[in-house]
């Protein structure tokens, strides 16, 4: 039995991944302006936008008559597994679930993850899918696969933390004097701040150490890095600087950018990585 992997549009997928999945778009305002996340705004606008404007977007989950309208293209027979961001960050997760009551073969997870994290589950999905297991069997193996992803970023700059009210403007404010680069991580669905660096390369081997900290990459699931802003030149220079680290199981590192959900808090300028952990 064939089994199809839905994603929500707040997913960081690489193109060819992408083409292989369903996306059922967010909605995502700036001020009064309001787009359909990944279909009249992608990526390169959506940073414009960020750097233009003097208040934080915000996201609107997607609705259940959203899902309920892919699901209903299901042919009889093929199931499906919804991958979505976490429950904590927007209630798309429980629209999901709803539109999914009324179907026998359709399971929702909640990846407890956003962005490049809920790629990598994404991307973990359709390899499960390829090798034959069913969509209830799929579900089961990604609940448990979840609990070991990771995501930690270099931000480059605190003035969108400031503006997100997770720091004030004073800290904000001396963390600009000192250049000062904070790490933060993604788990379980929260955004915190993990340490802080003086200067990008000090930050770059802070992420090192962040990344060998928690138990080192496994490199036999998907492994994806992210950029925020419209340069990658900060990535690029993290990836020069932690070659050791990549190495070891990569023949080429994959990457991304970082979409609007940990861009809108993260700004330009972030560099991340989103891993399973040994």
């Amino acid at each position: 039995m064939k089994t199809r992997i839905i994603a929500d549009s707040t997913a960081d997928l690489l193109p060819e991944i992408k083409a292989r999945v369903q996306v059922v778009p967010l909605t995502l305002r700036f001020g009064d302006e309001e787009f359909v996340d990944g279909v009249d705004i992608d990526h390169k606008t959506f940073y414009e936008k960020l750097v233009e404007s003097d208040v934080l977007p915000t996201t609107s989950q997607a609705t259940p008559d959203a899902f309920l309208r892919v699901f209903e293209q299901i042919p009889s027979g093929e199931g499906a597994v919804v991958i979505t961001l976490s429950s904590k960050f927007s209630g798309t997760c429980q629209s999901a679930r709803i539109a999914a009551e009324d179907f026998e073969n359709i399971y929702v997870v909640d990846s407890g993850s956003a962005a490049m994290g809920s790629g990598i589950l994404v991307e973990l999905a359709l390899k499960y899918a390829e090798e034959g297991l069913s969509a209830k069997e799929i579900a089961e193996k990604l609940e448990e696969d979840k609990k070991k992803i990771y995501i930690v970023a270099l931000v480059d700059t605190l003035e969108y933390l400031q503006k997100g009210g997770r720091i004030s403007k004073t800290v904000a404010f001396a963390g600009a004097l000192l250049k000062i680069k904070p790490v933060l991580s993604v788990v379980d669905g929260e955004i915190s701040v993990l340490g802080k660096a003086r200067g990008s390369k000090m930050g770059n081997n802070l992420l090192v150490e962040q990344i060998e900290k928690v138990g080192g990459v496994d490199f036999s699931k998907p492994v994806l890095l992210g950029y925020s802003g419209l340069s990658d030149a900060l990535l690029l220079k993290y990836v020069e600087d932690s070659k050791g680290l990549w190495e070891k199981g990569l023949d080429h590192v994959r990457y991304t950018t970082i979409g609007s959900v940990i861009g809108t808090h993260a700004g330009p300028g972030a560099v991340a990585v989103a891993f399973f952990q040994n």
